[in-house]
């Protein structure tokens, strides 16, 4: 009888098993993102934005993204309530301090404007209506007021009566050549006539621009993420009375760009990070201060700041005794510090908190000891905390899963996270991250009757003594002794980094998995999350390096003995385009290769790409100056083109203005030319940002074309 019983368990086991279905390009829809987490003052609640994807119901066939705000009891005694549910979403959700009240961001008449939603009943009210648009809310300690921020193009703030009673212009150079006093920049009254006075054709080539006739360029940044662009904006702060038809007071000041601003406990006075400076145009100066200032933004005296320095990041401890901040040198491949130091010190009072990792999401203990962060490292994204007197850090979570942000309170501390079970979803820990409940189901409850394949961590030392780690993904229903075609897949950056606990390529990963391929992915020189001197160990060095790293990722799941030599395959974005066109340049071994927004010619990218700055930072200077043209022409994949003979498929998006749509013409004209096997596909009105917030159909069309383009190769 028992064994009759111990069979039958079994069956039951392997049908429920054999029943799970595999993942599906389409699944893509189902992927909901948590973020935007925050808990009231007495964590008993925690509010978050919830991004879905749904039908496009004015356009046939196309899908949108959607946010809106839930809340949930941290005790876990209910299921998270959809607060929001209008068609224009809501994001960006702030407790009011008694907790009786959410602040948010909603669309209203085209322009992002802050509501206030009651938690005792009834609909949300608009708070502002700004006309230049209001995001960020904070709410001072009293709950009494909202400081929000506002996005303000140089012409209006140069016209504008409230901001700019005195009519001033810039004292930076506004870079209008013949110009030497920005006089241009003076509001012109005259009437538009092309016969007329200067001034007056000055109006008419002014309506011209206005009208669109006519797009000039004049500043170092007009390269957008999709379209040139001269003008200029500034990130202003202002506060409103939590109250409707209350007037917004404006907090900074000026034609500069700023970060953030915070009261100080008392209420007293600012915290101000930004660029201010004089005597640079906004697009050449890479600096950032931070100010101390009177609570209405007044009398504004610099705390930290210098030349060739970025100062960033700042955070009151709660008691308002002590200052917490990132910086770092600009213009150089390199990981900002962080420090302290008392408000009422100096530069000299600046006590280093080492962690060799890119930081973010500070937030002080209650009882400041502790500065808690989120931390890029070895393929997850871990909370630390490092305890300010000793300088000790701490390690919370771990690094097969990825903490998106969080939120902490009352020892509690609130996050959303990425493992491979699930892309996204809200837990609630105590304050050393123990005790882990999960509050949410968004991705648990359709991922429950899928395969999912789970990576397998490795690592090995490379020619310069690093430590390479490596994640071999083997297909769905894999079987011992069967081969299976197997995937290098590369990340982009180069300084980005993969792992378990990534979320972007959640979906992708399963997905070849679940078609029949192995997949296997590294984190090589020159990655983020494992320090700065690994950070920058591809200076100068784009392709021999790296490609020795990935390669010998694959080299070493290879010698594993189920991949099957005659069918391995490559794809790679952005950064990873290059790397994949370099290696298929030096190496015959791929049955089809694909690359995605790259970079193929990197003289080319300084002149194309808003990302211009990488070439200076990687290789050292500029494409005029002899020994750079001659690094950058040995380090461009377009260099070895008549070496490429794999079959290659090449995407790029119309609109991609980061590495520029030449980059893709060039590789596929040269191919081409040569009579190499190549397609080239070009997604109308889509950014470099395709694969991870564009088009849903163009996301599902570049993925589903990447197979179809492998298996027609595979299948030869």
């Amino acid at each position: 009888m028992k064994k009759i019983i111990f069979f039958s368990l079994c069956f039951i086991a392997f049908s429920a098993f054999a029943q799970k279905e595999k993942i599906k390009v389409t699944d893509l829809l189902n992927v909901k993102t948590v973020s935007g987490v925050t808990l009231n003052n007495d964590a008993g609640k925690v509010a978050f934005s919830v991004m879905s994807i749904e039908p496009d119901t004015e356009n046939k066939g196309e899908y949108k993204y959607v946010n809106q705000i839930w809340m949930t009891a941290t005790d876990g005694s209910s299921s998270p309530k959809q607060l929001t549910t209008t068609k224009e979403g809501s994001a960006q959700p702030a407790f009011s301090p008694d907790g009786k009240q959410i602040a948010f961001v909603r669309l209203a008449d085209g322009k992002p404007q802050i509501f206030l939603l009651s938690l005792e009943g009834g609909e949300a009210v608009q708070l502002t209506k700004y006309k230049y648009g209001a995001g960020s809310p904070k709410w001072t300690a009293d709950g009494k007021r909202i400081v929000f921020s506002s996005n303000i193009s140089l012409k209006d703030l140069l016209k504008d009566s409230v901001l700019n009673p005195k009519k001033e212009i810039p004292k930076w150079p506004y870079e209008k050549t013949g110009f030497d006093k920005n006089e241009n920049l003076q509001v012109n009254t005259a009437k538009p006539d092309a016969d007329g006075n200067i001034d007056e054709i000055r109006a008419y080539l002014d309506n011209n621009e206005k009208d669109k006739k006519a797009k000039v360029l004049t500043k170092l940044q007009f390269q957008e993420e999709s379209t040139t662009s001269n003008e200029i904006s500034f990130n202003h702060f202002f506060i409103v009375d939590a109250k409707q038809n209350a007037t917004p007071v404006e907090l900074t000041h000026g034609f500069y760009r700023y970060n953030s601003v915070e009261f100080t406990p008392d209420g007293k006075n600012l915290i101000i990070n930004g660029d201010i400076d004089s005597t640079q145009h906004p697009d050449r100066s890479q600096e950032n201060q931070i100010f101390i200032a009177d609570a209405d933004g007044s009398n504004l005296k610099l705390l930290l700041g210098e030349k060739n320095k970025n100062y960033n990041s700042p955070k009151l401890s709660p008691s308002g005794k002590w200052l917490a901040f990132q910086f770092g040198n600009t213009g150089l491949v390199d990981i900002p510090k962080l420090a302290i130091m008392p408000l009422n010190g100096n530069a000299k009072d600046i006590v280093t908190l080492n962690l060799d990792r890119a930081k973010g999401n500070l937030i002080w203990s209650a009882d400041e000891r502790y500065l808690y962060l989120s931390a890029q490292s070895n393929g997850g994204i871990p909370v630390y905390r490092i305890e300010v007197k000793t300088k000790q850090v701490e390690r919370l979570s771990d690094y097969d899963n990825g903490v998106n942000g969080f939120d902490l309170k009352e020892n509690k501390i609130a996050y959303s996270k990425t493992a491979v079970t699930s892309p996204f979803e809200l837990f609630i820990a105590d304050a050393n991250m123990k005790n882990e409940k999960r509050l949410s189901s968004f991705n648990i409850d359709w991922l429950q009757n899928k395969q999912l394949s789970f990576p397998e961590k490795h690592s090995f030392t490379n020619n310069k003594n690093e430590t390479i780690e490596y994640w071999v993904m083997k297909p769905i229903n894999y079987e011992a002794g069967k081969k299976y075609p197997l995937l290098l897949n590369i990340h982009g950056g180069p300084a980005a980094m993969w792992g378990p606990g990534e979320n972007s390529m959640w979906h992708e990963f399963q997905y070849f998995c679940a078609k029949g391929y192995g997949v296997v992915y590294c984190n090589p020189r020159g990655s983020g999350g494992y320090g700065v001197d690994f950070l920058r160990a591809n200076i100068s060095d784009w392709g021999d390096g790296p490609t020795s790293d990935v390669l010998t990722s694959l080299d070493k799941t290879v010698a594993e003995g189920w991949a099957d030599t005659s069918k391995l395959l490559i794809t790679g974005g952005s950064y990873a385009g290059y790397l994949v066109s370099w290696i298929v340049g030096h190496d015959h071994r791929f049955k089809a290769a694909c690359s995605q927004r790259g970079v193929y010619e990197l003289s080319t990218e300084f002149g194309e790409g808003n990302a211009w700055r990488l070439i200076p930072n990687y290789f050292g200077g500029y494409p005029w100056q002899p020994e750079v043209k001659k690094l950058l022409d040995y380090e461009s994949p377009i260099t070895y083109v008549q070496n490429i003979t794999t079959p290659y498929i090449i995407f790029h998006g119309e609109n991609d203005l980061r590495t520029g749509t030449i980059q893709g013409e060039m590789l596929y004209k040269s191919l081409k030319v040569l009579g190499r096997p190549v397609e080239y596909v070009r997604h109308p009105g889509a950014t470099h940002e395709i694969t991870r917030s564009g088009n849903n159909r163009q996301r599902i069309d570049q993925m589903l074309r990447t197979y179809e383009f492998f298996e027609r190769w595979l299948n030869k």
